[in-house]
């Protein structure tokens, strides 16, 4: 019962009702992305309050719903867990733990930049209980990825993950946990419970591969 409330209130999540918004939101965290590549700490603030926010509308716009079925719904848990998130990228906005100075990494560390990428365009397009293949290159900026935790948790992850550890390791350790619990769910159900969705699912594999990367991660001792 929980699980079909769940999926009503996914399905007809505030967010879809604002899709003149939507590029906004997509061009946003690429002007960051090239910021923070070109400029470093001197976006630093700017980008965790950007993220906080954005934290602050998916706990909202993605945890409530007003459906025919079960009238106003609210996916609580979601709700607190996003906002436990958004409250500590708003604490790293006073702190500035986070050291986003260029600075070379092994190769192997930018696996996590395509992964993100699909993520974030998100090549989907989703009608009843079916997921298709959408790569129109218009979607990529006028879909609602930019608002959906699922979808730009593993762009913020992505980030701390390269900087790494000079990042605030108590942001990047909450935020990955969340994002490991949201998606194990989300690959479970769009796998096993809705095959139909299974390109949904695919899709989700970022936010749960990069989650439970930057997860370890931040569990991991750092030679003083």
């Amino acid at each position: 019962m929980i699980g079909w409330i769940t999926g009503e209130v996914l399905s007809n999540a505030m967010m879809y009702d604002y899709p003149m918004v939507y590029p906004i939101f997509k061009i946003m965290p690429i002007v960051l992305v090239f910021s923070i590549a070109f400029l470093g700490n001197r976006v630093n603030q700017f980008f965790s309050l950007y993220v906080g926010i954005n934290y602050v509308l998916f706990a909202f716009l993605q945890s409530i719903a007003l459906t025919e079925k079960y009238g106003l719904s609210i996916i609580t848990v979601n709700l607190f867990m996003f906002i436990i998130v958004a409250a500590f990228w708003f604490w790293e906005t006073i702190v500035q733990r986070n050291d986003l100075t260029p600075r070379k990494q092994s190769r192997w560390k930018y696996w996590v930049i395509p992964v993100a990428f699909l993520a974030f365009w998100y090549p989907c397009s989703i009608s009843g209980a079916v997921a298709v293949q959408d790569f129109n290159l218009i979607h990529f900026i006028t879909n609602e990825a930019g608002l959906a935790f699922c979808l730009m948790t593993p762009v913020y992850l992505s980030i701390l993950t390269l900087y790494y550890p000079r990042v605030n390791v108590a942001t990047m350790r909450v935020t990955a946990l969340v994002g490991a619990i949201i998606g194990v769910y989300n690959v479970m159900v769009n796998f096993f419970f809705a095959p139909g969705l299974w390109w949904n699912g695919i899709l989700h594999i970022p936010l749960l591969t990069i989650s439970a990367y930057a997860l370890i991660l931040s569990f991991k001792k750092v030679d003083a």
